[in-house]
């Protein structure tokens, strides 16, 4: 046994880890230890949105070093976290925001906050959905593998069919403290929801008292083309969990909440340690007025667009493909009756590109949202190669 292969053993098996060793990574390429670069478009699973070795987050971070102050807990005041929480409002929807470790801690946030706010306790998310691991944001993710082992979860979540209005009326009651959803959903398939039935389930969270909850953990932070991916709909949510790219790889969750949730919100009534730390929040700073600058938007929503015509015209010409869906630089590849989409990924990454699944039968491409259109045509080609 070498070296490298003891210290992997030490690790916990929840993970099953493929591939090789990554010691670097430069753009949208992940260096191995043997020097082989990949191309990749799994970017951390849509979390380096600037790429490796990006000068913003490098600047920033040793800016952030400087000061001395890595942690000092939420007893006292930072002016990272300070500066972060007002640039995230002053580009949504007004609020105020918590700031958490990641997505689902954010989720679970949300959770919280709704109940505090509407007195009441039931939840309800859609098939498709992906919220988190923990105990309540399980119980609203649609993954019954990952579900039943740790079951029973958080009572009062009922998963009810996306898109189907009348059970959404039938499930959102006067007893419902929040809806949950992702404006396009990851993990479920990269499907992006219509506009139409967000504005419906804003209407019927209006009608119940409850609050909407707009997970843009994957979604978020111009993976779709704008800052937020709820902006494209027109739809206003109560509330917006983020984590992912928002501190450049570092851990940060965050949720955005409105005036009127933010209002019923106490001392004691939520808290963390390490939330909005002086050294993530620098980080972030930098990662949100980069990404929201409106020339990188339009760099994106134009390498999106071009994105988006290369796999449907890939996917006609490919018997395996049944279809390309997505939004910006999220793109999922559904494959034809009979096909999986493990052993593609495999396929695609001994040809040096990363690629993820979505489910078990669809590829998920998320690069950076710096990556170049060189870098996108070098994919699809390779993608093309493998689902010949």
């Amino acid at each position: 046994m070498t070296a490298v292969q003891s210290d992997a053993a030490a690790l916990l098996g929840v993970y099953a880890r493929v591939g090789p060793l990554f010691v670097a990574g430069e753009g949208s390429e992940l260096i191995a230890e043997d020097g082989t670069r990949y191309l990749d478009f799994v970017a951390g699973i849509a979390v380096n949105a600037l790429g490796y070795n990006s000068p913003v987050i490098r600047e920033a971070t040793l800016r952030a070093l400087d000061s001395g102050l890595v942690h000092v807990s939420n007893l006292y005041r930072t002016e990272p976290g300070e500066r972060l929480a007002a640039e995230l409002v002053s580009r949504a929807f007004g609020g105020q925001v918590f700031f958490s470790n990641s997505g689902a801690e954010a989720n679970e946030g949300a959770f919280k906050f709704a109940r505090k706010w509407s007195g009441k306790t039931a939840i309800v998310a859609f098939s498709g959905s992906f919220h988190g691991r923990l105990f309540a944001s399980l119980a609203a993710t649609d993954r019954p593998d990952y579900r039943r082992p740790f079951e029973p979860l958080l009572p009062g979540v009922q998963i009810v069919p996306l898109g189907d209005r009348a059970a959404a009326t039938r499930a959102v009651t006067d007893a419902t403290a929040a809806v949950i959803i992702e404006p396009v959903q990851g993990e479920g398939g990269v499907r992006p929801v219509e506009s139409e039935f967000l504005a419906f389930l804003r209407d019927l969270c209006d009608e119940q008292g409850a609050a909407l909850i707009f997970d843009e953990v994957q979604c978020g932070m111009g993976r779709t083309g704008t800052l937020l991916a709820f902006e494209q709909a027109g739809v206003m949510p109560d509330m917006v969990t983020l984590a992912k790219p928002l501190a450049g790889g570092l851990p940060m969750g965050a949720v955005l909440v409105s005036d009127r949730i933010a209002a019923t919100l106490a001392p004691g009534d939520h808290a963390t340690t390490f939330g909005g730390g002086p050294l993530v929040a620098s980080v972030a700073l930098e990662v949100v007025r980069t990404i929201a600058d409106p020339d990188f938007l339009a760099d994106v929503r134009s390498k999106g667009a071009w994105l988006g015509e290369q796999l449907s015209a890939l996917a006609r010409r490919a018997k395996r493909v049944r279809l390309a869906r997505g939004r910006g630089l999220m793109w999922g590849l559904e494959l034809a009756d009979g096909e999986v989409a493990a052993p593609l990924v495999a396929a695609a990454r001994d040809r040096h590109l990363l690629v993820l699944t979505a489910g078990p039968t669809v590829i998920r491409l998320v690069p950076p949202l710096t990556v170049t259109r060189d870098e996108l045509a070098r994919g699809v080609a390779i993608l093309e190669e493998v689902l010949a």
